[in-house]
Order: structure tokens, then sequence, then C-alpha cells
């Protein structure tokens, strides 16, 4: 399985690639120009292979560090936006042109999770990905920080790699960080091993995966690493994790860095954001056989199986779908505001229809908008 996982990274005619803060940027939080440089070499090399390379890059907000006189990356969010929005220029600047020197040119996309949860939105990030990759542009992603609130933000790039690489329909994911790989312990205390493959979740059991490291650049660490390679592998994308500095050999298919093998099936793209990009704005309790319903078959969830409202959201926000022992077992996009539902509940859409008007008799949230939550 690993071989396999290995050759498909090797062979993919669409990659998505994804770097974190901590392999672009020195201590102090400047942009690291030998480390864009050698990652862009290896890049253009697969696109001069006639593969297609989308690259998902962290940095902006510890771009603008010196600049603000920012030691370490700020907690509140008003002042990480504002140096995501000095460091996202600095950045895409040295994207720019050091991919200019293969003759390639890049295209800036950054994304809020709203843009590809909402009907009206993620449509819209999947056509603009397309054309830009159609045109032969290499589209620059991160999370838009200058305005993603904590309700819209997708949460770090790791995850929004793993996102993009189903919404563009890659072959094939590339973590790069300034880890080597997956350990089965911290990988700086001896006595850690390097886990060369992950064949299924099971396999993730009984090792000790760490958070967000020490330097205080990035936002991620091996566990939203982790989290994405399921993210990914859920979705039958093949993913390798492994460091910056073996870009080379990780897009080949030399034995580095951990493999992560497909563990399911591509689904609905929007459904996969809703699952793993949104937060529920609000909770819908349901009764006992709203709840079989809607986990056993597959039903959308109507107005009469719901027993309580909690939170305030409008239609077409996210919500989580609550059983009676108060566990979220789904997640789906609401058709009616919280101020609306509480006189619809327990009662029969056609009874609705009749009292107040057909616009009634629809479902609560459509078993189309509608994602099961696995524990």
């Amino acid at each position: 399985m690993t071989t396999e996982v290995r050759s498909a990274i090797a062979t993919a005619s669409r990659i998505v690639v994804k770097v974190g803060s901590s392999s672009l940027t020195l201590r102090d939080g400047s942009i690291n120009e030998e480390a864009i440089t050698a990652l862009v070499a290896e890049l253009a090399k697969r696109r001069a292979l006639g593969h297609q390379v989308v690259l998902v890059s962290s940095g902006s907000i510890a771009a603008g560090f010196p600049v603000l006189g920012l030691t370490q990356r700020p907690r509140d969010l008003a002042t990480q936006q504002a140096s995501a929005s000095v460091g996202q220029g600095m950045l895409i600047a040295q994207y720019s042109a050091a991919f200019a020197e293969f003759g390639l040119t890049v295209g800036q996309v950054l994304l809020t999770a709203e843009d590809v949860t909402r009907r009206a939105h993620y449509g819209n990030a999947q056509r603009t990905l397309f054309r830009l990759l159609e045109l032969g542009v290499v589209p620059i992603v991160n999370e838009n920080d200058t305005v993603a609130t904590e309700e819209i933000r997708v949460g770090d790039n790791d995850r929004l790699a793993a996102l993009v690489a189903h919404v563009v329909q890659a072959d094939a994911l590339v973590l790069l960080s300034d880890v080597d790989g997956l350990y089965d312990g911290p990988p700086t205390k001896g006595g850690s091993t390097l886990v060369p493959s992950i064949a299924s979740n099971a396999d993730l059991a009984n090792l000790n995966i760490g958070g967000a490291g020490d330097a205080g650049i990035g936002s991620g660490g091996m566990s939203s690493k982790v989290e994405a390679a399921q993210i990914a592998t859920s979705a039958g994308i093949p993913v390798l994790l492994t460091s910056a500095a073996l870009v080379s050999q990780a897009l080949g298919d030399a034995q580095v860095g951990t493999a992560f093998a497909p563990t399911g099936e591509r689904s609905s793209t929007r459904l996969l954001w809703l699952e793993h990009a949104t937060t529920g704005t609000g909770r819908l309790h349901l009764d006992a056989g709203a709840t079989l319903a809607i986990t056993q078959r597959g039903s959308s969830l109507l107005p009469a199986g719901i027993t309580s409202v909690e939170g305030s959201f409008l239609a077409g926000d996210p919500v989580d779908l609550v059983d009676e022992s108060g566990n979220a077992i789904a997640r789906g996009l609401v058709n009616f505001d919280s101020t609306e539902l509480p006189r619809l509940l327990g009662r029969s859409t056609k009874e609705l229809a009749l009292e107040l008007g057909p616009a009634y008799e629809r479902e609560v949230v459509h078993r189309d908008d509608l994602v099961l939550l696995r524990g």
C-alpha cells in the first residue's frame, strides 16, 4: 500500500502541495527567500513534466511580523489580520518572482470557509481554480486571514489544503512542514521512530501526536496535519507528509515521510466542506424518530421531528443536529431563521402549508444539504 501511495504521488497529473509558515520564514518571521526559491524550483520541474500544481501556502501572517515590529504570532484576531494584510502582498511577490524565473504565472486565491460552504459561493471558488489551471497558471491558495472572522475561518492551512485537494479533484496531496514525517512519539525525544505508512485510522490509535510547535510562527501542528490527511484520504486522495527540505524526493516515489492510503471514495465537495470547514451556528434537538430517520434512512429533517432550537442563525447557515443525549449526529444547511423555527416544531409540513402558505411545505434541512458527523 505504501508503494502504491508513493507511486500515486509521483504520477499525479494534478497535485496539491501545502507548505507551512515555519518552512518559509526565518525565526523573526521574515520571508526565507532561499526556501521559497528551492520549493518553486521543484514545483516548476513538476510543471515541466506536464502536471498541474496547486500550492497552498502559509506564511502571510508571519511575513508581516518584522514590518509591524512583532516578535511572535499575535493572539488577537485583529492583529493577525493586520499582519496578514501586510505579509500577504510580500509573500505573493516572492512567489511571483520565483515562478517567473521558470516562465510560470501565479494566481492568488484567498478563501474563507464561507466561500465554499454556501451554494452560491463554493461553485465559484471551484470554477476559478479550474480556470486558472486550464490557463496554465499556478494557483497559490491561502485562507483569507485579512477578513476571516472566527465564525468563518477554516482554521489552518493543513485542513484548507485537504479541502482544496477535493475541490480541484486532485490526484494527490503533499503536506510539507519542518518535520520529516509522522513519528510514534515526540520526534525531538529519543526512542521515537518514523511511521512510514498509515493504512487506516486504526493505525493512529497508539501514536502520540503532538500539537503546534514551539516556534510561535505557525498555527498548525502534527495533529492538524494528521486531521488534514484523514480528510483527504476519506475522500479517496492519497497523502504524503514530510518536510519541505525533502520536497524533491516527496514529489518522486522515494521512501520519505509518511504515506497515508485512501480510506474512502470521493463525495460531494460541498458536503466535505460542510463537515470539515464549518462550525454549527446553532443546534436543532431531535426526537428519537428524527434521529433514526437522519442516521439510518438518509432522510431530510422535517419540523415534526425537532423538539427545540438553540442559538441564533439565518436561513442557509450550518447547524448541528443533536440527538436526545445531546450528541451532534449531523450538520446541515438550515432553510429557516432561528426566529421562525419555534412555531413550526412538532408540526407536519402539510399542516404548516395550509396555515402559513406553500413556502412552509419544505424541509428544515434537506438531505442533500446534510452530512453525518463521524465521532
